[in-house]
């Protein structure tokens, strides 16, 4: 039996110790899908929600790339490492005397647009090489700083509160060491930068003890689907024949992607221009517009064309 090529989107609760690339080449082989790829990256030690488009649905990557992210993340004050997250080697230890009110205020401080220096270990290029394989060979370059946007940052959990007040001086200590936040941002943010950066506030180091992303734009850890589940929708059996087990459950359609787009219900004829690639008449707006025909079937992505005032196609999906 020939595998049915599958067009659409997955949320899936990634595991940790996975690369992004491993999830994909694993819905790849479920799936049977020739054309799979992620909408947003997340490092090995990272958990949480990660998008998985499939077939047409890559296309449109690019704009769930684009949409806020939100995080729960864990961070380890008075250590210091060169990743700047719990996989690095340690480069530096302090003694943490930090009270709850200090580390509030620090983390006050970030939200709002500022201005964030990438990890050495991230997958940024530089002269077309990755910044991590230039940090694996004791290699450091400087990086821009690039403008992102905290939203808003949460206290969760700090393991300072007054129920610890009559613990022994050690065990009290170490309570000081651990802080939990909600993280929402813009897309491209690190983490672990924020970590680094606000253990330096502090004056004490720090780096990223665990992470879990709990939503990308409309996608949200609740709804997601974990692998073990993805693949027992797919049941496999002689070689190339399977048999598909309830996995349309799991697939969104790809223009779940495109909600933030206002749309547009174009006529048979108008629909037949947009397909050629043309021009058309729409509304007197800007910005992207997501087409669907009479019968509700997404056409393609608009971008009004400012020298005419027509919408011309940017990107065209193919007829079901």
């Amino acid at each position: 039996m020939r595998r049915q090529q599958i067009s659409g989107i997955l949320n899936i609760d990634k595991p940790a110790g996975m690369t992004s690339h491993d999830v994909v080449a694993h819905v790849r082989h479920l799936s049977g899908t020739k054309r799979v790829g992620h909408a947003g990256t997340l490092d090995p030690l990272a958990t949480g929600v990660l998008v998985v488009c499939l077939g047409q649905a890559t296309r449109v990557a690019e704009y769930l790339m684009a949409s806020d992210k939100v995080y729960r993340a864990q961070i380890r004050l008075g250590v210091s490492t060169d990743t700047h997250d719990a996989e690095g080697e340690v480069t530096a230890t302090t003694e943490v005397d930090v009270r709850e009110k200090e580390v509030r205020e620090a983390l006050a401080s970030f939200i709002g647009s500022i201005q964030q220096v990438p990890p050495m270990y991230s997958a940024l290029k530089h002269k077309g090489i990755p910044l991590y394989r230039l940090a694996r060979q004791g290699i450091t370059v400087e990086r821009e700083p690039r403008s992102v946007e905290i939203h808003n940052i949460e206290l969760l959990d700090y393991f300072a509160k007054a129920q610890y007040k009559w613990s022994p001086p050690l065990l009290r200590q170490a309570q000081y060491k651990l802080l939990t936040i909600r993280v929402e941002c813009s897309p491209g943010t690190y983490i672990r930068a924020l970590a680094r950066d606000l253990g330096q506030k502090l004056g004490c180091g720090a780096h990223l003890q665990s992470l879990t992303r709990l939503a990308s734009g409309h996608f949200t850890l609740e709804k997601a689907v974990s692998l073990d589940e993805l693949a027992e929708a797919f049941a496999y059996f002689g070689g190339a024949q399977y048999k598909q087990v309830n996995w349309q459950k799991f697939i969104h359609p790809l223009d779940e992607a495109l909600l933030d787009f206002e749309l547009m219900v174009v006529d048979a004829q108008t629909e037949t221009r947009i397909r050629h690639g043309q021009q058309v008449q729409g509304p007197d707006t800007s910005g992207l517009r997501r087409a669907y025909s009479q019968k509700g079937e997404l056409i393609a992505i608009l971008r009004r064309d400012p020298q005419t005032g027509l919408w011309q196609p940017q990107k065209v999906f193919a007829a079901s």
